[in-house]
């Protein structure tokens, strides 16, 4: 039997290569029209509006055999990374193993195997499945008492500034999406406000003419602790970019690199010109008017909310496979791949933290399908691994994984990956 790829974005691209090259029948099903995932821009599934930009450098973020073109921005825009993506899949072969047009609508257990029911009514049965749908595609809507006598949309749903035109705009939310939206509204809108909660780092793009985050990606004999490059960097940040609070902004409560930071120093531009007003947690919403935690309330026209996520696998009617856990709202996955039990279920592309890119979701792939094959190559050797994942998970869950225990530290995972694959190959 073959193994099923789930989704055609980078991750699932990287997942399909892998397992091509590795001699190892596999197809993807893809619910849109072609590759790209996320970054087809205008599919109903993707979280991309018309000013996204990579918020990691095209060499940091690109896959390492396969890079961008050398002409092209430092940060490209979603339309060239699109390109990218496609180039990607023609030069490795990748279209003809792919369904598009095709959602899943369910896996069910099948034997030592999944069965898998896809949208046009067909099913298969595989030995195996890797699960790279991405996790932007289920929007985290607040709670919020009261009711606004206005459109609130999430930044799911969000593609121009047009729709600000003239308008009073409130965007909740204080993420790299957010402080996008804020800045496309400031152009667009007649007044605008910011709702956030808690702080973050700054980073800024470009330091001395070049992009920030390739130095941390120069080659180095030996890695240097997340917690010293933190004590080593932070205070560089503050000379450069600002404190946050220094523009009305919660002091940040994590390290850096504990968080993905924000990569965007137009946003703070523009908090210092006062084309932004600032405002906390939302208490209530009350007609045309929103109430803050400070007991402060604004009449707006739109509530923009760029809260996040959640994560889901709409296929799985049963979650236990993947060690779900409630609290946490995510898998607890070894290697951010691995579930508990050796059950064909395998997750790529589901982490958090800058600085990873696509080449941390193509050595997953290749350590998946590394693993498969030693399974009949190298039995001692998936053994081995078997036992590394049952100790994992008898182990206390780590405290730097953020909300969703998914967050990695870039450096440090590339390498245990690395390290991972020479293992089993």
């Amino acid at each position: 039997m073959s193994y099923l790829v789930i989704g055609a974005g980078p991750a699932g691209l990287a997942a399909l290569r892998s397992l091509k090259e590795a001699g190892l029948a596999a197809q993807a099903v893809e619910q849109n029209a072609d590759v790209g995932g996320q970054w087809l821009y205008g599919a109903e599934s993707s979280a991309v509006y018309a000013s996204t930009h990579l918020i990691s450098s095209k060499r940091t973020t690109a896959f390492a055999d396969f890079p961008m073109p050398e002409d092209w921005p430092a940060y490209p825009n979603h339309a060239q990374v699109l390109d990218y993506l496609r180039a990607y899949a023609r030069h490795f072969d990748l279209y003809p193993h792919i369904r598009f047009n095709t959602g899943l609508r369910a896996l069910t257990r099948q034997g030592t195997g999944w069965r898998a029911a896809f949208s046009d009514g067909s099913s298969a049965d595989y030995a195996g499945v890797i699960i790279a749908n991405g996790h932007l595609s289920d929007p985290l809507i607040p709670a919020t008492a009261g009711a606004f006598d206005g459109p609130v949309m999430h930044a799911k749903d969000y593609k121009t500034a047009d729709i600000f035109e003239g308008k009073r705009v409130l965007v909740v939310g204080m993420g790299n999406t957010g402080c996008d939206i804020v800045v496309d509204a400031v152009h667009r809108a007649k007044q605008v406000f910011w709702s956030v909660r808690g702080g973050n780092h700054f980073v800024p793009k470009f330091l001395a003419g070049k992009p920030a985050d390739e130095g941390n990606h120069r080659p180095r004999r030996f890695i240097i602790p997340k917690w010293l490059r933190a004590r080593l960097h932070e205070p560089i940040l503050r000379f450069v970019v600002g404190p946050p609070e220094r523009f009305g902004l919660p002091k940040p409560a994590h390290r850096l690199y504990d968080r993905t930071p924000i990569v965007n120093s137009l946003v703070l531009q523009h908090l210092g010109q006062g084309d932004v007003k600032l405002r906390p947690p939302i208490r209530a919403f009350d007609g045309q008017s929103v109430v803050f935690a400070d007991g402060r309330s604004d009449e707006v026209d739109l509530v923009l909310l760029a809260t996040g996520y959640r994560i889901t696998f709409p296929f799985l009617d049963d979650l236990r496979p993947l060690d779900w856990q409630d609290a946490a709202g995510a898998p607890k996955l070894f290697m951010n791949i691995f579930p508990r039990e050796d059950n064909g279920l395998f997750v790529a592309g589901l982490l958090e933290g800058a600085g990873v890119g696509w080449e941390g979701r193509a050595l997953q792939a290749r350590v998946i399908a590394a693993y498969l094959g030693a399974r009949a190559a190298r039995p001692e050797a998936a053994a081995a691994l078997r036992q590394d994942i049952t100790s994992w998970f008898q182990k206390p869950a780590a405290r730097d994984g953020g909300a969703h225990g998914l967050f990695v530290d870039f450096l440090a995972y590339k390498r245990d990956l690395q390290r991972l694959l020479a293992r089993l190959s």
